[in-house]
């Protein structure tokens, strides 16, 4: 691929890729616990210019599991309301590692700051309270799915690295696109 074409596709792709980050609420956690018994949860998320941020209680299962093991896959997806085919629904999943942010520190305010602007005052609310954390959510590696044939390998510390994934979701795939 031409480097013209790889320029057009960053182009496009990556503020796609942002603006369907910035209108979900909600992630996807799949967590593990001491035994590495998996759990499927939900957060409500905000988005700073490190990372992922997401508060969530000791008391519910996934925040019990961050706590145990910091490895974890995130998944951004389509409501199904608004996808043309449930079975291609526009996704973002990637692998990531959570931080627990310290509460006298500058990334929590930072965190709670964001969460609030996003959600109001009902994080102010629970940010207060002992047994919520917040947690930093780091990527390493991503897919981009925007529907069949359609799948973007991510990388890189913002998962800002794109590889076109001629051949599935897991198979080898011809590097067109690397941005620096």
């Amino acid at each position: 691929m031409s480097a013209d074409k790889d320029q057009r596709l960053r182009e496009k792709l990556l503020p796609e890729i942002e603006e369907f980050k910035g209108q979900r609420l909600s992630l996807q956690l799949a967590t593990q616990d001491i035994d590495g018994i998996p759990n499927a949860s939900y957060a409500p998320f905000a988005l700073a210019d490190d990372g992922f941020y997401i508060l969530v209680s000791e008391m519910a299962r996934h925040g019990t599991n961050l706590k145990v093991s910091q490895k974890l896959s995130v998944m951004l997806v389509e409501d199904e309301s608004e996808c043309k085919s449930v079975f291609a629904r526009k996704r973002l999943t990637f692998d990531a590692t959570a931080e627990i942010v310290t509460r006298d520190s500058e990334a929590f305010t930072k965190g709670v700051a964001a969460l609030s602007a996003r959600f109001g005052e009902m994080i102010d609310n629970l940010a207060v309270l002992t047994d919520f954390n917040l947690f930093k959510l780091n990527p390493h590696q991503g897919l981009y799915v925007k529907g069949f044939g359609q799948a973007f390998s991510l990388s890189g510390a913002e998962l800002l690295d794109v590889d076109w994934k001629r051949d599935g979701h897991h198979g080898n795939a011809e590097k067109i696109v690397k941005i620096a």
